[in-house]
């Protein structure tokens, strides 16, 4: 199975880049993040017209997620279990969705941003953070052998290789400590990020800002990811960052990210994999 995240910053601005990409790539799952569309606006027909079912999450022009699969797409979920609330007043944003598909539980993230240090959303954030290590930690203390990942923008940088410039980040949101040990300890209850071995840093970026000549000048950050459980991590045989799709007119700041799963079990450890050929680093 394939199974790729992307952050797409608004469905409608994209629709036409997904749409190119998705029929020329052979995806059977994709996360969006950003949709950026209430459920009603949501291009259903556009998808379902590749072949792909959908489950989408979405309430106003910001936040919104999504999950597109031509492999099936049952028990659908909306909204991280213990997630909180957010505003005045305050509400549950569309910021998760999860379904299974090909038997794997697949959830598409919208972490909170955090804006700045002290802010109120960063402490939002890090309570959002919470909830979702609790229920990874759930879901693999009832079934140890459960088939699940989480994918998405999780608006941290987890290492300093992850960044650009550390200088750039002082006093930062995405690569403060707090922000950073909420990461680390999704890592502890048993996820692994199964990208990295097959992209490794450092400069191996998901997300370059609009601004400053940022992409060109390879000033990006690695925000966005594929955790998963033991299970599903064992099956991983390649991964990429489909940098090529954050080039030209009408680009999401964010790239895909895919990620190839065998089928059944392996014994091989993904972290012992290495990194080679067209699946190594950056496309393009």
């Amino acid at each position: 199975m394939t199974l790729a995240t992307w952050n797409v910053n608004s469905i409608r601005a994209r629709q036409d880049r997904l749409v190119a990409w998705l029929t020329t790539h052979d995806v059977d799952v994709l996360a969006v993040q950003e949709t950026k569309v209430a459920d009603g606006k949501f291009p259903y027909e556009v998808i379902t017209d590749l072949g792909y079912e959908v489950a989408h999450a979405g309430t106003s022009a910001w936040n919104g997620v999504a999950v597109l699969s031509r492999v099936g797409l049952t028990d659908v979920r909306i909204g991280l279990p213990g997630a909180p609330a957010f505003g005045d007043p305050a509400v549950v944003e569309a910021r998760a969705i999860g379904a299974v598909c090909g038997g794997v539980r697949v959830w598409s993230l919208y972490v909170p941003n955090g804006r700045a240090l002290g802010d109120p959303h960063y402490a939002y954030k890090l309570e959002w953070l919470a909830a979702l290590r609790a229920h990874g930690a759930a879901e693999l203390a009832a079934d140890p052998a459960v088939q699940l990942a989480f994918c998405g923008d999780f608006n941290i940088a987890p290492t300093d290789d992850d960044v650009w410039d550390m200088a750039a980040f002082v006093d930062s949101t995405h690569v403060s400590g707090p922000e950073r040990q909420a990461f680390a300890d999704l890592l502890t209850t048993g996820f692994t990020d199964v990208v990295r071995p097959f992209a490794p840093g450092p400069g191996t970026f998901t997300y370059w800002d609009y601004q400053r000549l940022s992409f060109a000048k390879r000033m990006g950050m690695r925000i966005d990811f594929t955790l998963a459980t033991p299970a599903l991590a064992a099956r991983a045989v390649g991964a990429s960052i489909d940098r090529q799709e954050r080039k030209g007119k009408g680009a999401s700041d964010h790239a895909p990210v895919v990620v190839e799963f065998g089928p059944g079990t392996s014994s091989a450890d993904p972290a012992e994999i290495p990194a080679s050929g067209a699946d190594a680093g950056e496309r393009g």
